[in-house]
């Protein structure tokens, strides 16, 4: 009797899940893939004929520079997450429940203000007469304000702010799962700690820290706010790029096009993630 009460129910789930994948992530990627061969419009924006033009555009020397320039980027915050991540998470997952419990909340408590609101606070703080500037001179620090703002280091600053929890969560997760036997078994057989480290911890993380480096390094191409408020026109990313193709140039065959280039970027590391996963499923047994 209950699982003729639960049939309908489940199905109704099943319709809501497939449906909202069906409406709100396959239609919108096939319409971006169907523009990005179409050609452009200055009065309808896309027309026929296809074309590959846009492709073709990706391997412009001007566009190639910043797509290496936001690939470097989001290389440097995505290396300074793993950097903070990797021991902190390691530490997390030694603590007491409790206390685990605080520290994952304050750790989320920051996605309750607005990302966009979280990036204007920083730049008040990284201005020239901002916070950090006037708390060292007031120290004796420095004797002049320090050109924070509107430099790289700006934006890779902001982006490890916004995006760190990203490379924390997943690392924590693989650290609460990391068996002791291992490290035991491993420790008997005469490795030292940084033995240990190198052939048992890494390899038995390294599903945790190849989903971090895919939380964190295609965000951090597509932010594009956080070079508009902190880096200034110097230092775009990808995500500037697209923006500025879909609402200013109008060139959206070209905008969908880059957009094509992360989602084939996601799934690359996507596909690296599933199988290291599945590599040391096999050699788990």
């Amino acid at each position: 009797m209950r699982s003729l009460t639960q049939q309908p129910f489940r199905t109704a789930v099943l319709v809501l899940v497939w449906g909202w994948l069906l409406f709100l992530v396959l239609t919108p990627n096939l319409l971006v893939v169907g523009a990005s061969v179409m050609t452009r419009d200055p009065g309808s924006f896309i027309s026929l004929p296809l074309t590959l033009d846009a492709y073709r555009q990706l391997l412009n020397p001007l566009y190639l520079e910043v797509f290496l320039h936001s690939l470097y980027m989001a290389a440097m915050t995505t290396l300074v997450c793993l950097l903070i991540g990797y021991p902190f998470a390691w530490a997390l997952s030694k603590v007491g429940k409790r206390n685990q419990v605080l520290l994952i909340f304050l750790l989320i408590v920051p996605f309750w203000t607005n990302s966009l609101v979280r990036t204007y606070a920083l730049k008040l703080i990284l201005a020239t007469n901002g916070l950090l500037n006037n708390a060292l001179m007031s120290l004796g620090v420095i004797d002049e304000p320090m050109q924070l703002l509107y430099t790289e280091g700006a934006v890779i600053i902001g982006l490890v702010y916004l995006l760190l929890p990203f490379m924390i969560l997943p690392l924590y997760s693989v650290f609460e799962d990391l068996q002791e036997d291992y490290l035991r078994a491993s420790h008997d057989l005469g490795a030292g700690r940084l033995s240990t480290f190198i052939h048992v911890i890494v390899p038995l993380t390294l599903p945790g820290v190849l989903a971090g480096i895919m939380l964190v390094l295609l965000p951090a191409m597509g932010l594009f706010f956080v070079p508009d408020i902190l880096g200034g026109s110097r230092n775009l990313l990808v995500g500037n790029v697209i923006k500025n193709q879909f609402l200013d140039a109008r060139n959206w065959p070209f905008g969908a096009a880059a957009s094509i280039m992360l989602t084939l970027a996601m799934a690359f590391l996507m596909f690296a993630h599933r199988l290291s996963k599945r590599r040391i499923g096999e050699d788990g047994v």
